[in-house]
């Protein structure tokens, strides 16, 4: 490949690049399909007022085109003014740093906003050329960074191979973990709980059957979900952000376009008294995996959020052959419901060379506690013991 031929550039909105461009490097024949790489997942962000400048997310896409225009790969990238909605945690080091006479915002992210899930963040097509490709997204990220004077650049959630090509190229590792459900070929939920230990198959059908009392689940898909489905959704997904995070990141368009451009992807899972709906869990559908996302309710019932957002998630992964349920970050009550402790990467650039010193030695011991707390975890799994 002729490095020279390549152009690069920066879109400041979703909506200066081709979708059908977009979406060719994001989600290429041959890798698992990601819903939350679509051009039509980023862009409802932003045209819905959830991502934009007015709420601390700059778009400042990364484009690398041939010699002919044509897009040869992308990678989602975000001015912040904040570090909301990331979920790596970076409020010390900025603390720190500014404490020290620096400015550590804005910054560079590149992610899915509000997202905290493992995907592909340099977005190439397989081949001989996707290394370099990769390494020139890199390139140009670090570019636009130095370039304006910021303080430093994050790719989080990255997936191992990436964060192995980011490490290898000078960028500081983080680690944490996440608490995903694997399907061993069940062909039920009893199935699943034949694996698990007498005490905790006891336990999982007790509370299944606390949180199912009076209740019937709805489980929506592509056109069977309408608006009137998305305005009770609503309700709750407000009523738990504002509990969690102090104001909802998303808006109700947000919601509105999802499933006008993708509803084949999304699945509501709605838990109903009387007929009407009390708590819901969205989630988007990926080749292999359903990701739980966001869940809310109106009522307060025992086991309701573990029913709605977990057991009913597994029975759907079962249903349809898909191989893992992601329900979102931390929780370690999430073990002893059959999900275990899974890595998770993040890759750091820092222009400061007190501040990366001070970041990698902090990063080094990091890495070893949470190597230590998974392999703690991984042996108190609810599984029964040498399977």
């Amino acid at each position: 490949m002729d490095d020279t031929a390549l152009k690069l550039s920066f879109a400041s909105a979703m909506a200066e690049v081709d979708p059908d461009e977009w979406n060719a490097v994001a989600n290429p024949p041959g890798l698992r399909f990601d819903p939350f790489l679509k051009w039509d997942f980023l862009d409802a962000l932003e045209t819905s007022g959830a991502a934009t400048p007015n709420t601390g997310w700059m778009p400042r896409h990364v484009l690398i085109r041939d010699a002919a225009g044509r897009l040869k790969a992308a990678m989602p990238l975000y001015g912040k003014s904040h570090s909301r909605g990331e979920f790596v945690f970076d409020h010390s080091w900025a603390d720190a740093f500014e404490n020290a006479g620096g400015a550590y915002y804005p910054k560079l992210l590149s992610a899915v906003p509000f997202t905290p899930v493992t995907g592909r963040r340099l977005l190439v097509r397989p081949g001989p050329d996707e290394t370099r490709l990769q390494t020139a997204l890199l390139s140009g990220a670090i570019q636009l960074a130095e370039q304006n004077g910021l303080s430093s650049l994050h790719i989080n959630f990255a997936t191992p191979e990436e964060s192995d090509l980011l490490s290898d190229s000078g960028l500081l590792l983080r680690t944490d973990q996440q608490f995903h459900w694997q399907n061993r070929g069940y062909g039920s939920f009893d199935d699943f709980l034949g694996d698990l230990s007498s005490a905790k198959r006891k336990n999982l059908r007790k509370e299944r059957k606390k949180a199912q009392e009076g209740l019937d689940f709805l489980h929506l898909r592509g056109d069977e979900i309408t608006e009137d489905h998305l305005d009770a959704f609503y309700v709750f997904y407000m009523d738990t952000g504002a509990r969690k995070w102090g104001s909802p990141y998303l808006t109700r368009k947000t919601f509105t376009l999802l499933r006008e451009r993708m509803a084949d992807d999304l699945l509501f899972i709605y838990a109903l008294s009387e007929g009407e709906p009390i708590a819901a869990a969205m989630n988007l559908i990926g080749s292999d995996t359903l990701y739980g996302r966001y869940w809310g309710c109106t009522e307060h019932r025992p086991m309701l959020h573990f029913e709605t957002c977990y057991y009913q998630a597994i029975d759907y992964a079962i249903e349809h052959d898909l191989t893992f349920v992601e329900a979102g970050a931390q929780g370690g009550h999430k073990l002893a419901r059959g999900y275990a402790p899974v890595p998770t990467y993040s890759t750091h650039w820092i222009a400061h060379p007190g501040l990366r010193n001070a970041i990698a030695d902090y990063l080094e011991r990091e890495r070893a506690a949470v190597e230590s707390d998974m392999d703690y975890l991984s042996e108190r799994t609810p599984f029964k013991k040498g399977e």
